[in-house]
């Protein structure tokens, strides 16, 4: 059996050459993104600047963001609100909810700007961090829910302004929140508050029955017509 000693991946660092080597960009241009405060500074031994692969995995990152049309001073400020973003150990206890249901998705910035063509803004970016829809850890972006991530992109693709889809997150969180909050006195009232776990699918068949039949209310009206029509 391998020890844990054996298994703990070693740290590589390079030199400054050697870093930009292995990013494939010049030595100079190296030296402007971490004036530019791209990178985070380096582990310094006397004279010598040590990077690791933390600074390579940025400076990939910073690539790809590049082909995809970004600009340095958009990279710049993403990176700044990536870095002030909340850690992902820290996101369950955020929103209240944990990991129970929904399935996290790990992206690299450029997989999240692939979902949001065109729509991965300082701006969004910072409503969705403080949504609570994204987290960071270490050089990969967490979107809380595999399901959220698929419906939002989808509604992006159909040209819904990733901003307004962000909004009406918002809106429909406080709804959420007022009947998450009406089952929550129900069940603790009649019954106890132990059984909230156990009657939680009941809650989320009504909110999923009363939204179905709001929907085709909404629709007939639109068409002019009664729902058994």
């Amino acid at each position: 059996m391998a020890t844990e000693e054996t298994q703990a991946k070693p740290v590589r660092e390079y030199r400054t050459e050697e870093l930009a080597e292995a990013a494939g960009i010049p030595v100079r241009t190296l030296r402007f993104y971490r004036e530019r405060k791209l990178l985070p500074p380096p582990r310094r031994e006397g004279r010598i600047a040590w990077y690791d692969d933390h600074h390579l995995a940025r400076l990939r990152t910073i690539a790809g963001l590049l082909e995809r049309g970004h600009t340095l001073g958009g990279i710049a400020e993403l990176t700044a609100a990536f870095e002030k973003g909340r850690d992902v150990g820290q996101l369950g206890e955020l929103l209240g909810i944990g990991w129970s249901e929904e399935t996290p998705v790990r992206l690299t910035p450029e997989e999240l700007a692939d979902y949001f063509e065109g729509e991965v803004t300082p701006e969004n970016l910072a409503a969705s961090l403080d949504l609570g829809y994204l987290a960071v850890d270490g050089d990969a972006i967490v979107h809380v829910s595999r399901r959220l991530l698929d419906v939002s992109s989808a509604l992006v693709r159909e040209g819904v302004p990733l901003a307004d889809v962000l909004e009406t997150g918002r809106r429909v969180r406080e709804h959420a929140d007022a009947m998450a909050l009406l089952f929550t006195e129900l069940i603790s009232e009649h019954i106890s508050p132990d059984a909230l776990t156990r009657l939680r699918p009941l809650a989320k068949s009504v909110v999923e029955a009363e939204l179905t039949m709001a929907m085709d209310r909404l629709l007939a009206s639109a068409k002019g017509q009664t729902p058994s029509s």
